[in-house]
């Protein structure tokens, strides 16, 4: 008569396995988070947020200045320029970058003059630090 199953010892050695292959893993892991959320926040500013802008200006014949902002993606904005053909809206809700904040938006740009400055904070918040996300050099 067999017993079919494992043995307390093969249950302990492949614990002891999985627990040296999580410790080889989780090190290499870490940081990468950040990684994560910086790449999030250049391919919504460089790719989904700018697409969306221009889409509006393709409609409008100019990008939102910066006292409509962001918001004139999702809703109609009232104050000059009137959009002409707005055919929103252009975003489902307010855009947030990857730390919970919204991005920054400046028509025309400082940076870009001809068009728009596009930017996040980064992880620390705060403008004009290393940890910004923009869509200038």
């Amino acid at each position: 008569m067999s017993k079919n199953g494992f043995t307390l010892i093969e249950l302990m050695i492949v614990v002891i396995i999985i627990a040296a292959l999580a410790a080889m893993v989780v090190p290499r892991l870490s940081g990468r988070s950040d990684q994560a959320k910086v790449a999030i926040a250049e391919a919504d500013i460089n790719s989904s947020i700018a697409m969306v802008l221009k889409l509006y200006e393709l409609d409008n014949n100019n990008f939102p200045t910066t006292e409509q902002g962001l918001n004139a993606l999702i809703s109609k904005p009232p104050t000059n320029p009137a959009p002409l053909n707005w055919k929103g809206p252009y975003l489902e809700r307010k855009p947030l970058d990857p730390w919970g904040n919204f991005y920054q938006y400046k028509c025309p740009g400082e940076h870009n003059s001809a068009t728009f400055d596009l930017y996040s904070m980064g992880k620390d918040g705060r403008e004009g630090t290393e940890d910004d996300v923009k869509n200038w050099q």
